[in-house]
């Protein structure tokens, strides 16, 4: 069946098409077919290491489409996008701020395997892939909203940037996942996207899709109310995580003449 429409769906994972405790995307599974039903591309982005996404999207055949990771700062499955500036050059410039600022954010790399399961509930194995990164360093922020502002502009002198996701605060060198749409966007051109996610780490990237979806996320603050919302091409969704996140996609699906058969009923 052909993507009539030509749309392209860019998804954050955890929260967002990932359930924010278990991790699993059973409850979207019904519109995750659908698309497919409809060749419709899905881009997954997110936070996530290469090495982590890969294996997903094995197991949501998604094998062979590019993916956004650790928020943008990487791109898989299309060419080289020209990013040179490496993790161990962000560590590098991370270590070396004074110890008054650097105390107080523990990244991944600062963590051990067993430290790292405990704090985002991932088992060994997938903890080893989360410490597998290219080019970014979430962490844990355990200081005050002074130090903070100290800490980021310590951090924006060293062209640094830091981005909030749904559990921690990812330290790269500028790109967001908006940035990894342009590459994705350019690729496949599509007539039409649609973005989903929870996070502040997200807003650029629903801002920039034609229709963006905040899912609902108990375990964190909303998103303020973005422009789009009062335009119609922003919404939010009631269900928290792949439960919102199948209901908005299938809701999106059924206003659109994609193909044959791809009815969410039928």
């Amino acid at each position: 069946m052909k993507n009539l429409r030509k749309l392209v769906v860019f998804t954050d994972l955890d929260g967002t098409l990932l359930d924010h405790d278990t991790y699993r995307w059973d409850q979207a599974q019904p519109a995750l077919d659908r698309l497919r039903a409809a060749d419709v591309p899905v881009v997954l982005a997110s936070s996530k290491t290469a090495p982590e996404i890969e294996i997903l999207q094995k197991q949501m055949d998604l094998i062979g489409l590019p993916a956004i990771v650790e928020n943008g700062a990487g791109l898989i499955g299309l060419p080289a996008t020209g990013i040179t500036r490496t993790y161990d050059a962000l560590r590098n410039a991370l270590d070396q701020l004074p110890v008054t600022l650097r105390k107080d954010f523990r990244g991944f790399g600062d963590m051990s395997i067993a430290e790292l399961a405990t704090q985002t509930g991932l088992s060994v194995e997938s903890a080893k892939l989360a410490k597998a990164r290219g080019y970014s360093e979430p962490g844990v922020w355990s200081g005050g909203d002074v130090q903070l502002r100290h800490f980021l502009a310590a951090l924006s002198e060293k062209s640094i940037t830091a981005q909030r996701g749904g559990r921690f605060l990812t330290l790269s060198f500028g790109q967001t996942k908006a940035d990894g749409m342009d590459s994705v966007i350019s690729a496949f051109r599509p007539e039409m996207t649609l973005a989903l996610g929870d996070a502040p780490n997200d807003i650029a990237m629903l801002e920039k899709a034609d229709f963006g979806v905040i899912v609902a996320n108990p375990h964190r603050p909303s998103l303020p109310p973005l422009p789009g919302e009062k335009e119609g091409s922003i919404t939010r969704t009631r269900g928290a995580g792949p439960v919102g996140w199948n209901a908005a996609v299938n809701a999106f699906l059924d206003t659109l003449p994609l193909a044959e058969g791809t009815q969410a009923n039928g």
